[in-house]
């Protein structure tokens, strides 16, 4: 991108070419997916280490969130992030809809020490972008509310609703919003952070 970030994208098992591994795939798999999708791209010799941005939507937000506990992140970019049960950690997440009332879970605010994705929230202390969409029934306000309210320790946090959205930003105008708020909050985190390095004092 024009900042000179380098950037990985990648899709975890049992989505793009992997489908066929949907009803199967558990969150421990695709949480060791964004592991390793994390390691390849920190060990490209030209990554600051320190400097690493991480960004999910949906279920990869929830999994992002809890990433921050195992691996450095200093930027962490939050769009509908979803809640999960901590149970049944290791089993099929397509099962996960039928043995656990999401629907209902996410419908009442979850305190941090409730719920894993959370409780890294809470210990989090690097800037978070955290973006809902206004008429989104897969993860309504309770569930991002859940999330506002575990970031206390966040060293910035940036809350924006797209207005007319839904879960998926199905149409282009919320697709364009979207991406104008990621990109211009990178910009200034970005930004901020290469001007306080130049303006830091020699050792």
């Amino acid at each position: 991108m024009a900042l000179g970030c380098i950037c990985l994208t990648f899709d975890l098992t049992g989505h793009g070419r992997t489908q066929d591994e949907q009803q199967n795939v558990t969150r421990e798999t695709n949480l060791q997916d964004l592991l390793a999708a994390y390691d390849a791209l920190v060990a490209l010799p030209s990554i600051d280490r320190e400097a690493v941005a991480v960004v999910g939507s949906s279920y990869g937000g929830y999994l992002a969130s809890i990433l921050t506990e195992l691996r450095p992140v200093r930027w962490l970019g939050l769009r509908v992030p979803a809640l999960y049960l901590d149970d049944g950690w290791n089993t099929p997440k397509r099962a996960l809809h039928v043995e656990h009332d999401l629907v209902a879970y996410r419908k009442r605010i979850v305190a941090s020490s409730d719920n894993r994705a959370l409780r890294a929230a809470a210990r989090f202390g690097g800037d978070v972008l955290l973006v809902e969409s206004e008429h989104d029934e897969i993860v309504p306000h309770p569930a991002i509310a859940s999330y506002l309210q575990a970031f206390l320790n966040a060293h910035s946090l940036t809350y924006r609703i797209i207005a007319g959205a839904d879960h998926g930003l199905s149409d282009d105008a919320s697709q364009r919003a979207y991406t104008s708020l990621l990109v211009n909050w990178l910009t200034e985190m970005v930004a901020g952070q290469r001007a306080g390095d130049q303006g830091a004092a020699p050792d």
